[in-house]
């Protein structure tokens, strides 16, 4: 099937794969315009290069972990794959890429993606205030508050809590939707580095406003008029029900054969001239083998047979497909 292939995309530990028999410099001496794409926890190079691994340890590693959760208590842990998902999508970039490449030169590339890059990459803050500063500062666990930005984070509203981020040129924004004027010339409140020093006063004197009204959307309805930068913080089932999720398909639903109907997320992406897709399904073990080998390769059912015989292929029988 090599010759037949624009990419093969693989997530063995390093070196699985080349033991196999199928690694890169293998399949492109079959196919030199072949496109490879190895994911893994932390690369196929480097001292760290043997783990193997999950999400969470690529996080961890990158000093990603260490900064989410209260400052006095232990690192907190993300409830969603953010680096299993940013990786996916940053090879799905390099592919696309690489068959751009390919388009205009005839080769084919090799691509190594891991987690551990993929969650470093995201440290664009901490990474060169650090790297300035050497033995001098380190990022800390800042809870709901930002840790070098004022006012940002997580403000108790009634009921439910409300995210503003605010930067000095929108300050003025603020004081106009709190009917604070005052505080424009406040010296606690003047530049962020102030605001910074005096964080919990600016919480306290915030969230009294936010206080004043009867509900959270009220209260941002009063910060959206002067374009203020601020969101609620939704539960995930709120976010799911949002018309604004809705329309724009976020939310997606689907049919699986054995789960029955239920919400995914959508693509993040819209394509002017490419229709949402309703027909999404993630195949069983085996499930498109014999359509794959009869399309691409023009094998007759018989071989198949012998294939499936031999142990060459695999699939998950027919009376698991009901299984929940």
């Amino acid at each position: 099937m090599i010759p037949k292939i624009d990419v093969v995309v693989e997530n063995f530990a390093p070196g699985v794969i080349a033991e196999m028999g199928f690694g890169y410099e293998a399949l492109r001496k079959i196919n030199p315009a072949i496109i490879m794409c190895s994911i893994s926890v932390a690369g196929q190079s480097g001292p760290l290069s043997y783990k193997p691994g999950y999400d969470y340890l690529g996080g961890s590693m990158a000093g990603v972990i260490d900064l989410i959760g209260e400052p006095d208590r232990a690192p907190s842990v993300p409830a969603m794959a953010i680096g299993d998902v940013s990786t996916g999508v940053a090879s799905a970039m390099a592919v696309g890429f690489a068959l751009l490449n390919r388009e205009r030169t005839g080769e084919g590339v090799y691509i190594d993606a891991s987690l551990l890059d993929t969650y470093f990459h995201m440290q664009e803050l901490a990474v060169p205030i650090v790297s300035m500063r050497p033995g001098k500062f380190s990022m800390k666990r800042a809870g709901s508050s930002h840790p070098t930005g004022s006012p940002c984070g997580v403000f108790k509203a009634a009921g439910g809590y409300l995210f503003l981020i605010v930067q000095q040129h929108e300050m003025t924004r603020l004081w106009r939707a709190m009917k604070r004027p005052d505080l424009a010339e406040d010296a606690r409140f003047k530049t962020n580095r102030d605001r910074i020093k005096n964080n919990q006063e600016f919480r306290r004197i915030f969230e009294d406003w936010l206080a004043t009204f009867t509900d959270r959307a009220s209260a941002i309805a009063v910060l959206d008029a002067e374009r203020v930068p601020c969101a609620p913080v939704y539960k995930v089932e709120e976010a799911m029900a949002h018309p604004h999720m809705r329309q724009r398909k976020t939310v997606r639903r689907v049919n699986d054969p054995t789960m029955g109907e239920l919400e995914i997320p959508g693509m993040p992406i819209k394509f002017s001239t490419w229709p949402d897709r309703t027909d999404l399904k993630a195949s069983r073990v085996g499930a498109d083998n014999d359509a794959i080998l009869t399309e691409v390769l023009g094998l007759t059912p018989a071989q198949i047979a012998d294939l499936y015989r031999d142990k060459v292929l695999i699939a998950t029988p027919a009376k698991e497909e009901g299984v929940r």
